[in-house]
């Protein structure tokens, strides 16, 4: 075999192996949802999981925020693609706020030593009601609705 030959060999194998793996289905490869179509399914979406055997509906996956344990006592943790903070200002009590701040509307980024932070003009507020602990805002965070059921906070 020549060197050429190979060479050639290599690059078509490398751009169909290329091809098989940029398929258009949220990062899966085109056999995948190959497979699916065949089988009569839909592809999988973000909000809706490629197993069979998840239990969780995509309702109850949009409404999902996180589990209990991902949330520290006396902290909180921040969703961005959400716009919402959730906190646990005591153990076993969970709390949701707007994470837009009410200053200038940047969104918040950080919990911590007990205070919501924004890191845009340094406002921060208390993890317990979202009430201004240190301006420039002068008005609380918004409190948002969730619900803990089992160890699953939703937004409720």
């Amino acid at each position: 075999m020549t060197q050429g030959a190979t060479r050639r060999t290599v690059i078509a194998t490398g751009a169909a192996a290329l091809a098989t793996g940029c398929g258009g289905n949220n990062g899966g490869s085109t056999s995948a949802a190959a497979d699916n179509t065949r089988n009569g399914t839909d592809s999988p979406s973000p909000t809706r999981p490629a197993s069979p055997a998840a239990s969780t509906s995509p309702a109850a996956d949009a409404k999902k925020l996180a589990s209990t344990g991902d949330i520290p006592e006396g902290g909180g943790k921040v969703f961005d693609e959400r716009k919402i903070v959730v906190t646990q200002p005591s153990k076993g009590e969970f709390k949701a706020f707007s994470a837009v701040c009410t200053h200038m509307g940047c969104t918040v980024s950080r919990v911590q030593n007990g205070t919501i932070d924004c890191p845009c003009h340094g406002s921060k507020f208390k993890i317990a009601d979202g009430s201004v602990a240190e301006g420039p805002a002068t008005k609380p965070l918004e409190e948002k609705r969730i619900k803990v059921e089992g160890n699953s906070i939703q937004l409720g």
